[in-house]
């Protein structure tokens, strides 16, 4: 199958995806485009939301419509690494047998991320970035797809570990998830306290999304796109000499190379699940809110100001 006809292939799965999960979901449009749009770059997502929302939910279904393993881990601040990525015991023949963690799953949903110690963190981290995981020394890789899903409840500060600058740019989205509104709310009412359950089809096999992963790498980027991607990064560096006075005022730190990166991935798939064999500079701005909200780091005058992370990000546009 030719490349174009793949894209086409892609567009209609996509489509008969989203309504197998509005089954289930009602509403967070943008969130379920910007998770799959993570899933279809090979990337990992940061859920921000307060409690209830059906974060869990969410993924669960997206698991169960695209045919995937799904593992949902609670972080605690008693979660050791061996919790999550399984531990050697000896077995009746007194010879050592690895016993596999959650962490062996195609989507893990890693609940509550910061509330559990670094050193927990970081053994996710091996897992998210190498797609591998070593125990006692022996390399054990993971099947693939393999995508982390990881929330944070932004109420409670009490006891959270906040995850460290360099573990949130292992994410590819960070992103919010927001009350619904009061039509979806009633019909989330409606549809979750009666007797009918929703039944999710499996639209895809593991080996289908591993082939549109790489389909979505094939596709073509005009070098203006590039371009503009990279200098829109290096407009978030404080620093740097494009950075504008907004920047310069309100960001101690800004986005390293990985958005950029990440930025024409992401535009890829946007691109890819409108129909289109190129992405353009529209579909970069369409995914920069998710890809650089949680790189760049705002300070205190900010803060105070009520300046956020979507105003800075807008006025690099």
């Amino acid at each position: 199958m030719s490349d174009v006809a793949a894209i086409e292939q892609f567009v209609k799965q996509y489509k008969d995806l989203k309504t197998e999960i509005a089954k289930v979901i009602i509403g967070q449009d943008t969130v379920v485009n910007q998770i799959l749009i993570s899933i279809f770059s090979g990337g990992h997502s940061l859920l921000i939301g307060v409690p209830g929302l059906a974060k869990t939910l969410m993924v669960n279904t997206i698991a169960q419509a695209l045919g995937l393993d799904f593992k949902r881990i609670q972080f605690t601040p008693d979660l050791m690494p061996s919790d999550i990525l399984g531990s050697e015991i000896l077995d009746e023949d007194r010879h050592f047998k690895f016993i596999k963690g959650p962490i062996f799953s195609n989507i893990i949903l890693a609940d509550e991320i910061n509330r559990t110690p670094p050193k927990t963190q970081a053994a996710l981290l091996e897992a998210m970035q190498e797609r591998a995981v070593t125990v006692a020394g022996h390399h054990y890789k993971l099947s693939l797809p393999y995508f982390v899903l990881a929330t944070q409840n932004p109420i409670e500060q009490e006891g959270t570990y906040p995850l460290p600058e360099a573990q949130l740019d292992r994410f590819m989205f960070a992103i919010n998830l927001d009350y619904p509104s009061f039509e979806e709310e009633v019909a989330v009412v409606k549809a979750t306290t009666n007797d009918v359950e929703a039944k999710v089809n499996s639209l895809f096999s593991a080996q289908q999304i591993v082939d549109f992963q790489h389909l979505i790498r094939r596709i073509p980027v005009a070098d203006n796109v590039i371009e503009y991607a990279v200098s829109m990064v290096g407009k978030t560096r404080p620093n740097g000499d494009a950075a504008p006075d907004l920047v310069k005022t309100y960001i101690d730190w800004g986005a390293g190379p990985r958005a950029s990166q990440n930025l024409i991935l992401a535009a890829k798939t946007h691109a890819a699940i409108h129909g289109k064999f190129s992405p353009d500079i529209e579909n970069v701005q369409a995914v920069a809110n998710g890809i650089l909200r949680h790189r760049i780091i705002k300070n205190y005058k900010a803060e105070a100001e009520g300046i956020t992370e979507e105003d800075i990000i807008k006025s690099l546009f």
